[in-house]
């Protein structure tokens, strides 16, 4: 299973942005439980240790397709290197806050004001694009290993976020995440021979153009941001109602392994998926894909119901987690597809947002169900939230055709 990998990364300089992008995405997964912990040990409130979270959620979704947009523009190493040197300054100035018993709104200021940094692995995703872009097959391979990646890292991120910030010291776990974040992104940036060209340079089948529409023009990516909501919110109810189950049956230190069942079924979900040969359109394929992740999810909403246990339900979670990893790969490659270079960065900017809004949402949700319905009542939200997805993909399946099916279409949506 691995030689289709080592085959992948004999092209030169592919292995040092890739390992460059991990650096950056470990630290993405390690911020949010470093910065809760941080906050309601240092200030003694997980209410306000959520909303401060919370509120950078808000203003990442909101900032990250603007930086999508002018790598777009501008370049990879131009706009990453000052982006990643600015990000150090409101982190630590949020430090310092909480050190100093600066008031509660300087904390919102400064995690609202540090929270867009660049999109790594949106970044690592369009150099392979562009490196692979008359290689399909490879462009499958690479996108699946790329989010095998990104399932290792949110099962490794919270871990070591927890263990710094508890054995060291509370503020251990943003230290670490900041200079995690910062020599990533510098290192990524440095890789210049694989960095994509700006929308200033012309490329194979869509000439150069100074100035261009949103990418949301495209009604394919319309339809892939609003499905990839609603993923998200499976994500964020799955890792909320699984914290509160395990805690109503007495075991919540277990919770985190549970978690990291769903994040190991996607990781090898998303290898295995990456070896084997894609059949028909993507299109088709991520309806598919949807489908089967809305089956695998009852599974859990089953085990909870059900009072299965702690064992039944680990099964269960793994199985929903292979589920993720094949979808969101044949997401990325109809988004890779539908959109022209100049506009990768910023349309796959805005489709992690639109993950990380239902992610923040389904959390929200959850935490409500948990407080007023039994343990497992909360895996009703991403079984809904999966036939949800599921119903958009069927609704929107026209839009989701590659520009090969109908180039002119594609392109003149994107201008």
């Amino acid at each position: 299973m691995l030689s289709p990998y080592r085959r992948l990364f004999a092209r030169p300089g592919t292995t040092a942005f890739t390992l460059a992008g991990l650096l950056g995405r470990l630290s993405m997964s390690m911020i949010g439980v470093s910065l809760v912990v941080l906050i309601a040990e240092r200030r003694g409130s997980y209410a306000l240790a959520g909303t401060v979270a919370a509120t950078g959620l808000v203003t990442g979704a909101i900032g990250m397709p603007v930086i999508g947009r002018l790598v777009d523009r501008f370049g990879q190493a131009r706009v990453t290197v000052p982006t990643v040197l600015y990000c150090t300054v409101p982190l630590s100035g949020l430090l310092l806050c909480v050190r100093t018993g600066a008031p509660d709104w300087t904390l919102y200021v400064c995690w609202a004001a540090g929270a867009a940094a660049p999109n790594l692995g949106g970044m690592a995703r369009a150099r392979w694009a562009h490196l692979l872009r008359d290689e399909p097959d490879e462009r499958h391979l690479a996108n699946s290993f790329e989010q095998a990646l990104d399932e290792l890292c949110f099962m490794a991120g919270p871990v070591l976020g927890m263990v710094l910030c508890t054995t060291i010291a509370p503020e251990a776990g943003l230290l670490t995440a900041g200079g995690l974040g910062a020599v990533g992104g510098l290192l990524f940036a440095a890789q210049r021979r694989t960095e994509p060209p700006t929308a200033g340079h012309p490329t194979a089948g869509h000439p150069a153009a100074g100035r261009h529409g949103s990418p949301l023009r495209v009604p394919g990516l319309r339809v892939l941001t609003v499905t990839f909501l609603s993923t998200g919110m499976i994500f964020g109810a799955l890792d909320l109602t699984t914290v509160a189950y395990a805690d109503a049956l007495g075991h919540r230190p277990v919770a985190g392994g549970l978690l990291a069942l769903v994040a190991a079924g996607s990781c090898v979900a998303g290898l295995v998926f990456g070896t084997l040969r894609p059949n028909g359109p993507a299109g088709a394929r991520f309806v598919r894909g949807l489908a089967a992740m809305a089956g695998l999810l009852l599974l859990p909403l089953a085990a909870g119901l059900g009072g299965a246990g702690l064992v039944l339900l680990g099964v269960a979670l793994f199985a929903a987690g292979t589920g993720t990893a094949p979808t969101m790969v044949t997401g990325m490659m109809l988004l890779q597809e539908l959109l022209p270079q100049r506009q990768l960065n910023e349309g796959m900017a805005i489709a992690v947002s639109g993950i990380v809004v239902g992610i923040s949402g389904g959390s929200a949700l959850a935490g409500t169900v948990a407080e007023h319905a039994g343990p497992g009542a909360g895996y009703w939200i991403p079984a809904c939230a999966a036939a949800l997805a599921l119903l958009i993909g069927l609704a929107g399946r026209r839009h989701l055709v590659a520009p090969a099916a109908a180039p002119e279409r594609v392109v003149s949506a994107a201008r």
